[in-house]
């Protein structure tokens, strides 16, 4: 996504599924797609024959190792929060020439994330709790902990580690969003909501509980910008129209049913 948004998608040679979420058109090319950066082995990545891998935490260790060992160069992200995200995007940039462009995507993003809090700083701050995975528990990273504040939202627990239902359940959220690693929108919200005991929190009672793409909240890209309108809809749907990725726990899935196209 960062290669994409910086006008360079002709370098790249080779991706995982998961970058084809977020940039289908690579599906409509030659390139080699490997499942992710934890589970391909180092074989299937050499055979795109690059000059340079770069992949987010997580990834194996013995793939890296094989990787450098064959002459290649391995460039190693793990971003937090928005600035690492920036930083890693100015990175690659420089990696291939694109530093004006680099300087253009930060600022664009910049400017959307200000736009949405100076809408939300009118509407009162709610309770939200936003997690990656289900089953531990595990709130979101620091990043979106710091898009849900953008959009409104004091974020309940601590960004990045896992937490107990009962501890949620504590603070009463009003809004509720998971966007499962790997899930795409395919969380069975009523399920978590009625197995974790939540029913009786505000965010259930209210019916503000949502999945959001997991590719908009946890792709450290120039995407997190669709995925901070997507929360700006689910915190204060009263202030934002809804976005492209957000499905309400109100919204009926039949088996099949692409709910991400429909609400495109």
């Amino acid at each position: 996504m960062i290669l994409a948004s910086l006008g360079e998608l002709d370098r790249v040679v080779a991706c995982t599924k998961y970058c084809t979420d977020v940039v289908p058109e690579v599906l409509q090319s030659r390139r080699l797609i490997i499942a992710d950066s934890w589970t391909a082995n180092a074989s299937e990545i050499l055979a795109a024959q690059s000059d340079l891998v770069i992949a987010a935490v997580p990834y194996q260790e013995k793939a890296v190792a094989e990787i450098l060992k064959a002459g290649v160069r391995f460039l190693a992200l793990s971003p937090r929060t928005l600035d690492d995200i920036y930083t890693d995007i100015a990175l690659i940039a420089s990696i291939v020439g694109a530093n004006v462009e680099a300087t253009r995507v930060i600022s664009r993003m910049n400017d959307e994330i200000e736009d949405v809090r100076r809408k939300a700083e009118g509407f009162p701050k709610k309770r939200v709790f936003c997690e990656e995975w289900g089953k531990p528990v595990i709130a979101s990273q620091p990043w979106v902990a710091e898009l849900v504040r953008a959009a409104g939202g004091e974020f309940l627990g601590n960004p990045g580690r896992q937490c107990s239902p009962e501890e949620i359940l504590r603070q009463d959220p009003e809004v509720v969003i998971a966007a499962w690693c790997g899930a795409g929108d395919r969380v069975p919200l009523p399920k978590i909501i009625r197995e974790r005991g939540w029913s009786g929190t505000t965010a259930a009672r209210t019916s503000q509980v949502y999945c959001i793409s997991d590719e908009l909240l946890n792709t450290p890209a120039p995407t997190l910008i669709a995925g901070l309108h997507a929360l700006a809809a689910a915190i204060h749907p009263e202030g934002f129209r809804s976005a492209r990725g957000l499905r309400s726990v109100t919204q009926v899935v039949t088996p099949g049913m692409n709910v991400h196209n429909e609400l495109v």
